[in-house]
Formats: C-alpha cells, structure tokens, sequence
C-alpha cells in the first residue's frame, strides 16, 4: 500500500515540475496562436516572448544594424526598446541618435535623391524621393515602358511585371496631378514595387502572383504600335499612346497591392516598405504589413527583422505552437490524475487504518468483558464452595490415596 502511495506522490512530484518548466513556453504559444489573425497582436505577443528569453537581444539587434551602417533599422529597434521600457545603454542610444542624425543630413539626402532620380532605385527615404520625382514627370515610367515595350515588339523576353507597372505608374501619376496627392500612396508604391523587382527583392511568391497579374494589365497590339513612336522627348504623346493601351479593369490587383506597400512605406520607411516586399509571399502579406505599420510605425522593421514572415503570420511554426500548449494541457492532466489517485490512496489508507483501531478496540472490549465473565463466575464457585462446603467422607478415598 505505501508503494502505490509513493508512486502517486511521486507522479504528482513529477507532473507539476513538468507543467512549471512547461508553462512559460505554453503561455507564450498560447498567445501567438490567440494572436494569429491580427499582426499587431501577434507581434506583441512574440516580442514578450523574445523580451523573456533574452533581454538584450534589441541592444544586440542595434549594435549589428550600426555596424551594417543602417541607421534606420537602429532607430527601428531603439524605438521597440522605447515603447517596451527597454532600457538601452547611455552610449548606445548616443550612437543611434549620431548615425540617424548623420543620415538624414542634407548633403547625405541630396546625394541618395539625385541616386534615384537617375537610376530610378530607391532603398531609403532620399532615394524613393528621387525615384518617385523621376516617376511623377514620367522620366521613369517611361524609360521602363519604351524599353519593355521594345523588347515585346521584337519578341524578346520582357519583364511583364516592370511593364505593367510602369503603365499603372504613368495611369496613376495623371490621378495623381489631379488628386493633388491623393493617390500617392499608390504612386510611391508602385514605384516601389517596381525598384524591388529590378533588384530582385520581390518574395517569390509575389513575384509569380504580382507577374501573373501583370500580364492582362496591357493591351501588346496597342502597346507595341505606342512605343514604336514613343521618346522621352515627347512624353506627353507616349503617355496619351500608353494610357489607351492600359486595361484599367485589369489593374485592380497590382494597384491594391501598391497602395499597401505605399502605406508601408509611408508609416515604416522605404526600407521598411522594401522589407516587406522582401518576406511577403502574396498580397495578404503585404496588407497585413500595411496593418501593421500603421500601428507600429517606425518599429515595423525591427518586428520584421526579428521574426521574419512570422510578423505578419503564423506559418510553419504553428504546429511546434500547438505542441507546447498540447503537452502543457498533458502535464496538467497527469498531475491532475496524480492528485486524484493520492487523494483516493490516502483516504483508502486512512479509512483501513480507522477499521484497524476499531477492530482492535473492539477486541479488547470483547476481551476484557470476557475475563470480567471468567471473574464472575470464578468468584462465584468460590463463594459456593465456601457456603457449601465438601463432607469429611468424601475426602477419605483422597486420604488413603495419598
């Protein structure tokens, strides 16, 4: 009996060490998967959990990004460690502020805006400003036009996705003109769009999604006889001649997807845009990104850093979630069944103890009622034989005997 006792308190020893060990992650888990339809949430819920594990792991971060040269992933994660009540080293925070200050100095945006203005890439904020100058006086849209366009009257291999943003871009740049702005969001983002897939940092699964739905956005018979005019010279006559040859009832995809990636850009950077573009596997991502920024604004891209597509959803790593929740739920169930199996152990232990001490009171009761019986009754032949006592004659044959 005290074997099955030992063994039960033993399992109750071992289930609630298990669960204690057990709970941190499951809680952690938990949250992610409660977490997992809204970016915001679930970033919150995986920065805790990172936070936990390791503490410094946001100095960490800066440290790497200022040594990379990129002050704004820097100034991404020094604004996590702000709202989070992280708090950095004097020197460090000192080093974000010299590397943000130095590069949004005016010499340093003058140089990256007359970078995209010319080359039409953008990878932060001086550049996209120069790229999206270059797009807005079509510069841009119709370089990228003309010189796909060409490649497709000669039936040679063209980039259908550059082609059809161009021809969103130059649609877009006129609403633009029109909208005084109101557009631009779509605008930037386009441009965008169309930088990261010259420089390969488009996700591949956007990249097939964004090509596919390029495809139907131009019209190629009315394309090919517009660029056969077409010059940077007379942009006015190309953007009329493109425009009749962009299929604005095709364009819904790509444009929705711009205006993400123009929010992005708009609340994290162009970097932070580029970022997402880079980890997003289809437009879902990017909307979800777009969600996100809006809230976390300048903190977007140190979230993406850290975990990567798992910012904007729960992927591959939610059965490992599930798992932790599931053998913490096992834990509890064994010390739970442990509890129970004691309890009913102890309380069979004390109940035959009880039947035990009974049965020997009882006993003992039973014993000493029978030797006063015996006591009784010998009492009683002694006091008959004292009122009635043996006759002499009776001895005799005793006597001769003897």
């Amino acid at each position: 009996m005290w074997f099955r006792l030992d063994t039960a308190l033993t399992g109750v020893a071992v289930c609630a060490t298990a669960g204690l060990l057990l709970l941190p992650h499951a809680r952690d888990a938990g949250a992610v998967l409660a977490a997992q339809e809204d970016p915001v949430a679930l970033a919150d819920a995986q920065l805790s959990s990172a936070l936990r594990k390791d503490p410094a792991v946001l100095a960490r971060n800066i440290e790497e990004a200022l040594a990379a040269r990129d002050a704004d992933l820097a100034k991404s994660f020094a604004d996590v460690a702000a709202a989070r009540n992280v708090q950095l080293p004097d020197d460090l925070a000192r080093r974000v502020t010299e590397a943000v200050a130095d590069e949004n100095s005016a010499s340093h945006f003058a140089s990256r805006f007359a970078t995209g203005f010319v080359t039409g890439n953008a990878d932060d904020v001086g550049s996209l400003s120069g790229t999206v100058a270059g797009d807005l006086f079509v510069f841009g849209d119709i370089r990228d036009v003309v010189r796909e366009g060409k490649h497709m009257a000669m039936g040679e291999d063209t980039d259908h996705l550059i082609l059809g943003l161009a021809a969103a871009g130059l649609a877009v740049t006129a609403a633009t003109y029109v909208s005084v702005g109101g557009v631009a969001p779509v605008r930037a983002g386009l441009t965008l769009v169309k930088d990261a897939r010259k420089v390969g940092r488009i996700g591949e699964g956007l990249t097939t999604w964004a090509a596919r739905s390029a495809r139907g956005v131009v019209d190629g018979p009315m394309l090919r006889a517009a660029v056969a005019d077409a010059s940077l010279l007379r942009p006015g006559q190309t953007i009329t001649a493109v425009k009749a040859a962009f299929r604005t009832e095709k364009a819904g995809g790509i444009v929705r997807l711009a205006g993400d990636v123009g929010r992005v850009g708009e609340k994290a950077g162009t970097r932070g845009a580029l970022d997402t573009l880079r980890i997003a596997q289809s437009p879902k991502d990017v909307a979800r990104a777009a969600r996100l920024a809006e809230v976390k604004g300048g903190q977007t891209r140190a979230i993406m850093k850290m975990f990567g597509r798992g910012a904007l959803l729960l992927a591959a790593g939610a059965f490992n979630l599930s798992m932790w929740v599931f053998w913490a739920l096992f834990a509890l169930l064994g010390f739970v069944v442990s509890i129970k199996a004691t309890t009913e152990r102890i309380t069979w232990s004390w109940l035959q103890r009880s039947k035990a001490k009974r049965a020997r009171r009882d006993l003992a009761v039973r014993q000493d009622a029978l030797l006063q019986d015996i006591s009784r009754k010998d009492a009683l032949l002694r006091d008959m034989a004292l009122r009635h006592p043996a006759p002499a004659h009776s001895l005799a044959p005793v006597l001769v005997r003897g």
